[in-house]
């Protein structure tokens, strides 16, 4: 007995020196990754845990559901496609042609209106944003320096970069796209609880506007210019520029730090399901107009889905750009194989949201999105 007791006087004293040990390297926020993450038996982010973080609802205005197609469920999934599915966990598979639901399956306990992490998709909603708040006068134009917002980055390089840089992913700074490593930047922004702090700790490692570095921190700074734009939190400007207007019919939720900073964390985490998601796509689609009201300027929609740098990879403002079989292809995409995909010259668009897909090399696209679209195309072609 005097053995167990001095051995749990020796774990406790032990947790206690690595949690001091914790806040004294600033590395507190360790404690909330494990708590939210790895005592819920995940290695990373995942497509619930939305409901471990403080959260902002955004509210629906008119509901505009979506119609269904004449030939609405009419086919069946594929051998192919039906196996991606159950390998991936795929929890949303929606095929909408010509404006109307051909196709929809719902897996593994999740519907329609379930909802379900966003992930990266939310970059391209907040390179809109961007975009309205400079229809809106708020902000002067894509070349309008960082530093009329953010004094942090008014000092050697950082003075030359842009709102449009920020949306581009060509900011030049040191932010590290490291999912997995527990002391990345990427990590601490996910789970700290001041991720002002931590963005204006970013440090500059090359000329801004120069070349493209996939970077979740660029969107996060993006939004801080929002805001200070603005003078509005994001997500209400979110809800009254896109949410509302595109007649969701579900009321979504978008992670922020904490209760007491109240800053999303714009690089990912909007809480909604595939229906309301595809709604931004057919907006981009339509260039920029929903039921004949020009919500987005349609020369940036334009600019959007195409890439900035000629001899960079396929990455637009906000949008993932793509060519497959001949087709133009533009789309959302998230960490775990959330994806909006848009193939405007056919009039379609494939969502699918799920647990995971195979990983991309480099920027390159995941096989899985390929197989994604052929399979809805040999779908509809049945």
């Amino acid at each position: 007995m005097k053995f167990l007791k001095n051995a749990l006087k020796f774990i406790v004293i032990l947790l206690a020196v690595v949690i001091a040990a914790l806040y004294i390297t600033d590395t507190d926020y360790l404690l909330k990754a494990v708590r939210t993450i790895y005592m819920n038996g995940h290695k990373t982010a995942y497509l619930e845990d939305y409901k471990q973080f403080d959260n902002q609802a955004i509210n629906i205005g008119t509901p505009e559901p979506w119609p269904n197609h004449k030939d609405y469920n009419s086919a069946s999934e594929t051998e192919e496609l039906t196996k991606l599915n159950e390998s991936s966990g795929t929890i949303a598979y929606v095929i909408i042609k010509n404006d109307s639901i051909w196709f929809e399956n719902y897996y593994d306990e999740f519907n329609e209106n379930s909802k379900s992490n966003s992930f990266s998709m939310a970059k391209s909603y907040v390179s809109g944003l961007m975009q309205k708040a400079i229809q809106d006068g708020y902000i002067k134009s894509l070349d309008q320096p960082v530093c009329d917002f953010l004094p942090a980055f008014c000092d050697g390089k950082a003075a030359k970069m842009t709102v449009g840089d920020l949306s581009s992913m060509s900011s030049g700074t040191n932010w590290d796209e490291a999912y997995y490593s527990p002391f990345s930047i990427t990590t601490r922004a996910y789970f700290d609880d001041d991720l002002s702090k931590v963005m204006n700790g970013l440090k500059m490692a090359t000329d801004p506007g120069k070349s493209y570095k996939y970077a979740s921190g660029d969107t996060q700074m993006l939004a801080m210019v929002i805001e200070k734009a603005t003078g509005k939190k994001l997500y209400k400007y979110f809800e009254e520029s896109f949410w509302k207007p595109l007649g969701a019919e579900n009321e979504t939720l978008w992670q922020v730090d904490s209760e007491d900073h109240d800053l999303v964390k714009a690089y990912c985490c909007i809480a909604s399901n595939a229906k309301d998601f595809a709604r931004y796509g057919k907006l981009f689609k339509d260039h920029g107009k929903w039921n004949g009201k020009q919500i987005l300027d349609s020369t940036f929609v334009s600019k959007s889905v195409h890439p900035r740098f000629k001899n960079g990879p396929m990455y637009g403002y906000g949008w993932w750009i793509a060519k497959h079989k001949n087709k133009n292809i533009f789309y959302m995409r998230g960490h775990l194989g959330q994806y909006v995909i848009v193939i405007p010259e056919d009039n379609v668009m494939v969502i699918r949201l799920g647990h995971t897909v195979a990983k991309a090399q480099g920027n390159a696209h995941s096989p899985d999105f390929y197989t994604f679209i052929d399979e809805a195309y040999s779908m509809m072609e049945k």
